[in-house]
This record gives C-alpha cells, structure tokens and sequence, in this order.
C-alpha cells in the first residue's frame, strides 16, 4: 500500500506572522497516518522547518536551481534548501513553466540537483484548457513525465503531481472518471519505464481546486496517492480536512 500525501503549496503567499498556521497544523495533525509536506516561499523555509522539527510535517521548497552554486542572482539551489532544512521540492509547476518558460529539460536538471541534495523531487505535469479540449491531454502529460523525470528515479526520492491547469484555483474541477484516467495512464507510464516495483511504489499526487468538502472522494479515486493543495493549504483550518481525508 502507498502512503498518501497530503501536500501544500503556499506559493507567494505567507509572512513570518503565518508561522501560526503551522503550529496549529502540527497540534491537528499530529497522529496522522499519511504524510504531510508544507512549501511555504523561500523566506519561511527555515523558520518553519524548525517550527516543524520533530512533528513529522516536512518542510519544502517551491523551486530549485540545477547548480549547486554560481552567478545566478536571485536563484536558491537545492543544497541551500536542504541547509534550510527543507526536505522536498516543487519541480514544474505550471506556474513556473507558463510564467518562466521552464521546459522538461530544465526540469529533469533540478530533480537530478533535488537528489543530489537529498530532497524528494515532486515533479509536477498537468495540461491547459486548449489542450484537452484537442484531446491532446494523454500526449502531453506522457510528454513531460517522459522528458521531467531523469533516470534513476525510485519511490523515495520522487513524487508525480498531476495538476490540470484549467482547474488550479479556478473553482473547476475534472470529473472523478477524468481523474482516473489520467491517474491510471500516469502509472502505466512508470511501469513502462521504470518497472513494477518502482512504477506501482512512485506515489502519484492530484492537485486543482483541492478543498476539505472534495478531498476524500478524489482520494479514493484509482492510483490517486493524495493532493498538492494551494489555496487550501494556507489555513490549517482547512488544510487540517485534507489531512484527515488523506489518512
């Protein structure tokens, strides 16, 4: 059985004073039997890992720079993150691949620098509106899986997210049947590459509008393995919902 994950991606949200958030996750959580990850931006990493120290919640980060070091103002490489101690790291969201330009070749370099940093790669994968709407959902996500995730990938040291960009934040949600599918094509794709025990160990994350009242339902869904939430996840009031419905 897989462990389900209940992960939260606060994006360019939260200051110091949100710390609280986290303390008051890690008094609702505690006992969990899933696994919680928490990406606050780059300010609160260390602050918040030593908040979450000894809770079990990992702490992670939102992107990463494929070198260790260098001139490349404004970037935190992933041993700087590991040094903050963050765990984990949010690798191609669609927010940075539309607002960035980042490509699957960019990403399969900062999972390869995840890993070196001992940090849990979450690489993420997911199609726009126009793209399903071509039928073109299956093409894509087979596409970035394929090019975003380098090899030597295990169970351990990556996690698949699959977030249709139509529903992040929009309230939309596909139906539980278009889940599954994506889901299920998702996990042949790692067995295919990778082989049995690797393709059915690879935990596989839906996120897109993920939110206490729809939680459970989608968690059940066949190879959904739980959530990357963001707006909901700023709250433990209703991050806390997530967390329950992923034990």
């Amino acid at each position: 059985m897989r462990r389900k994950i209940a992960a939260g991606n606060w994006k360019m949200n939260g200051l110091k004073a949100s710390i609280g958030e986290l303390e008051a996750l890690k008094a609702s959580s505690e006992g969990a039997t899933c696994d919680v990850i928490l990406c606050p931006p780059a300010t609160l990493v260390a602050a918040m890992a030593d908040v979450a120290s000894g809770s079990g919640i990992v702490i992670g980060g939102q992107d990463c720079h494929w070198n260790e070091t260098g001139a490349h103002t404004g970037d935190i490489s992933a041993e700087m993150l590991a040094d903050a101690g963050a765990g984990a790291v949010i690798l191609g969201h669609s927010e940075r691949r539309a607002d960035h330009g980042e490509t699957d070749g960019e990403v399969n370099k900062k999972s390869v620098a995840a890993w070196r940093a001992g940090l849990q790669a979450i690489i993420c994968v997911g199609e726009t509106e126009g793209q399903r709407d071509a039928g073109e959902t299956l093409d894509v996500i087979g596409g970035q899986l394929n090019g975003s995730t380098p090899e030597g990938a295990t169970a351990t040291n990556i996690i698949i997210a699959y977030e249709p960009v139509w529903a992040i934040g929009t309230g939309r949600t596909p139906t539980l049947e278009e889940v599954g599918e994506v889901h299920d094509f998702l996990r042949g794709k790692l067995v295919a590459r990778f082989g049995d025990e690797i393709g059915n160990g690879v935990r596989i994350l839906y996120g897109g509008s993920v939110k206490p009242s729809n939680a459970a339902e989608i968690f059940a869904v066949s190879n959904v393995d739980g959530g990357l939430v963001g707006g909901a996840s700023l709250k433990a009031s209703d991050f806390s919902g997530i967390v329950a419905a992923a034990n």
